[in-house]
């Protein structure tokens, strides 16, 4: 008995050995074979959703800057002033028994500034910001290959910031290639081209961070991408691009509170800036309607305050006298709720809906007074410059 047990003992082991021998050197032994799948193991009803290829960018973007930079061109300009010098005796009693034989005495002081530009056209138009070329006695656009060429201006518009330049005598310019405006999308790559400091064309990349930003006091009409791209001075006028070197927007401003860029820059969208060149192209000015009212944003509070049925709607705040909004009967403490059918959000979409229909045209109005219902018809004016406070 104890030989046999001895035997049975040796057996076992010795099989459990070679066992684990197999296992560890034909691991596949241990899984049923993909041809041949377990009696007991469920088939799979479908296969799994394949996932969504991961978009990769370049390594580069130097063919979107080959592409774009050669239609940015920088842009200096120089003001005139005079200035008053007086030669007076600073001393009081000299100044009474003398200061009349000395006359003051005028000088003349050039101011310089630069900027960029954008070549949208091969025949020469040329986008650029209003605050660039304000109040210019002088402008030089030079190109990229540092050519100077002769410009004259077609038009500008200080409410949106957006100016029109033309230039002359030059065939075949490279005209920047235009984005397509559906489909940029938060977090796209974007570059911006300019002369900043006036050290020369620069490049510097960033992303979209937000659109349709308003309400920062720049311009009286705003619709803003945001953008982390560097954009210091001398950047303004010049172009924020994609990263295929297709023009996105014209580039204005930063948010700074030491004049250096922080990360926090702002374009007019390209959409917008060509609304603008199109009117200054075709009379040489830019034509907005008016209502001659105030408007602002209902809150919670306001309509607790005023009673207002929703939050919904336009608090008209101030009513000008005799304007077309007076004229329709329009009163402060009413809110609007559409025009010509459409909703407004906030006061800045009722600022754009009333800009947006030519002087003369009817603005179909629908609110609310207190708790009536209001309808009022009103004839759009022309909006005057020197109110852009005013819808």
């Amino acid at each position: 008995m104890r030989k046999l047990a001895s035997f049975l003992m040796t057996s076992l082991t010795a099989g459990l050995a070679a066992a684990i021998v197999v296992l560890f050197l034909l691991p596949g032994l241990r899984e049923p074979s993909p041809q041949a799948p377990h009696l007991n193991q469920p088939k799979a009803s479908a296969e799994p959703p394949a996932k969504p290829p991961i978009a990769s960018g370049p390594f580069s973007y130097a063919d979107a800057v080959a592409t774009a930079a050669p239609a940015v061109v920088n842009i200096y300009t120089a003001k005139i002033t005079t200035e008053t010098q007086s030669l007076r005796f600073r001393d009081p009693l000299l100044q009474h028994f003398f200061g009349r034989l000395l006359p003051d005495q005028t000088r003349k002081r050039r101011e310089t500034s630069l900027g960029s530009g954008v070549i949208i056209t091969p025949d020469g138009y040329l986008l650029t910001n209003h605050h660039v070329i304000e109040e210019a006695d002088e402008i030089k656009v030079v190109l990229r290959n540092g050519h100077n060429v002769a410009v004259r201006i077609i038009g500008s518009d200080a409410e949106s910031d957006v100016a029109l330049l033309k230039i002359d005598g030059e065939p075949d310019l490279p005209a920047i290639p235009i984005s397509d405006p559906e489909k940029r999308r938060i977090g796209d790559v974007v570059l911006a081209i300019g002369n900043p400091f006036g050290v020369g064309q620069t490049v510097t990349m960033g992303i979209v961070s937000a659109t349709g930003r308003h309400h920062l006091g720049i311009n009286a009409f705003e619709n803003f991408i945001q953008t982390d791209a560097a954009i210091n001075p001398g950047n303004s006028g010049g172009a924020l691009v994609n990263a295929r070197g297709e023009l996105v927007g014209i580039n204005t401003a930063i948010f700074s509170r030491s004049g250096g860029s922080h990360g926090i820059g702002f374009a007019i969208p390209f959409e917008l800036a060509e609304g603008i060149m199109r009117q200054l192209i075709a009379t040489g000015e830019v034509v907005r309607g008016w209502l001659g009212i105030q408007g602002q944003d209902v809150t919670e509070e306001l309509a607790e305050a005023f009673g207002l049925r929703s939050v919904e709607g336009v608090l008209v705040t101030g009513v000008l006298e005799d304007g077309p909004g007076d004229q329709a009967g329009l009163t402060p403490g009413d809110v609007i709720t559409s025009i010509n059918g459409i909703a407004p959000k906030n006061s800045h979409e009722l600022l754009q809906l009333i800009a947006g229909t030519a002087p003369g045209k009817q603005l179909h109005i629908g609110g609310w007074r207190g708790n009536t219902p209001i309808e009022a018809t009103a004839i759009s004016q022309p909006r005057p410059t020197t109110s852009p406070a005013r819808e």
